[in-house]
């Protein structure tokens, strides 16, 4: 299964445009321009980017890990970082809409990081895409066009924090959208991914992180009532990944977010997460995101 780590790498896949912006990439027709139409068939890959898009009159078929898309009339989907996607003979009828990507750590050190963890129409339990009335449409399409002018603008110190402002507006009111959408029919989710990732967010919310480490893979499976092997099979066939990797994953995303934190040295996040010996997380660091933790607090400090 292909992983694509940066924005770049995943557009060039696609066979859209290069980004404006190493993290961030806006596309959007406004109703008379070209919305550029990626390839229309792909097998199984996983990204480090947050997607938001509109497209009408859309046939084919989208597979979100093991489900599929519902893309009746044209609809606003959600997908994150490190998820599952597959598609097949995907045509985009009206060239009408607009799509957004975001690598992962364009939020780190924002309120946001958090936030959009929590908004479930991102997650594999939501496989029905959130269709707008007209009127919400006028009020997505507005929020777009605010991030787009300052994506497409000369960037200052201030376009990032825009910027996001802007997507959290953006989600927000999607997370309206979506109650109204599905008042009145829940949609329960047994996939084990899901539990498996609420249950880490959960670990690490509660400061059991501090007290007792990084739980290890008997504890997992134990917890989401499986067997370790179950559990790694599963997690190895869906996202190509093996259990200790997504524990690593998590782990990795809980350090960016501490080390943004101000006046927090690599040795004080080291014990935070629970390891004995600072070097150690030095070391997992470097191995997952190519930089030290010392090099990543200098990379980000001022963006």
């Amino acid at each position: 299964m292909e992983h694509f780590k940066t924005l770049s790498s995943y557009l060039e896949y696609l066979e859209l445009p290069r980004p404006e912006h190493p993290m961030l990439s806006v596309f959007n027709s406004r109703g008379d321009g070209y919305l550029p139409c990626p390839k229309k068939s792909s097998p199984p890959i996983t990204n480090d980017c947050y997607t938001i898009s509109f497209k009408k009159f859309i046939e084919g078929n989208l597979s979100y890990g093991r489900t599929h898309y519902d893309f009746t009339n044209g609809a606003l989907f959600f997908i994150s970082p490190r998820q599952v996607l597959q598609w097949d003979n995907s045509v985009i009828f009206e060239q009408k809409g607009f799509s957004i990507n975001f690598h992962e750590d364009f939020l780190k050190g924002t309120e946001l990081a958090q936030r959009i963890k929590k908004y479930g129409f991102f997650s594999y339990s939501v496989n029905e895409a959130l269709h707008l009335s007209p009127k919400e449409e006028r009020q997505i399409e507005s929020i777009v066009e605010n991030i787009e002018f300052e994506y497409k603008s000369n960037q200052d110190e201030f376009s990032k924090d825009i910027i996001i402002a802007q997507l959290d507006t953006l989600l927000k009111y999607a997370n309206r959208f979506y109650e109204r959408q599905f008042l009145n029919r829940k949609e329960l989710s047994n996939d084990l991914l899901e539990r498996f990732n609420h249950f880490m967010d959960s670990y690490f919310e509660s400061g059991k992180l501090q007290q007792n480490g990084i739980p290890n893979i008997e504890q997992v499976a134990k917890q989401l009532s499986v067997s370790q092997r179950y559990l790694s099979d599963t997690l190895k066939k869906e996202t190509g990944k093996t259990t200790t990797e997504h524990l690593h994953l998590h782990l990795i995303d809980e350090a960016k977010n501490i080390l943004l934190q101000p006046n927090k040295n690599v040795s004080e996040v080291a014990y935070e997460l629970g390891f004995e010996y600072p070097a150690y997380f030095s070391r997992l660091f470097k191995k997952k995101e190519g930089i030290s933790p010392t090099e990543f607090k200098e990379k980000y400090k001022l963006n």
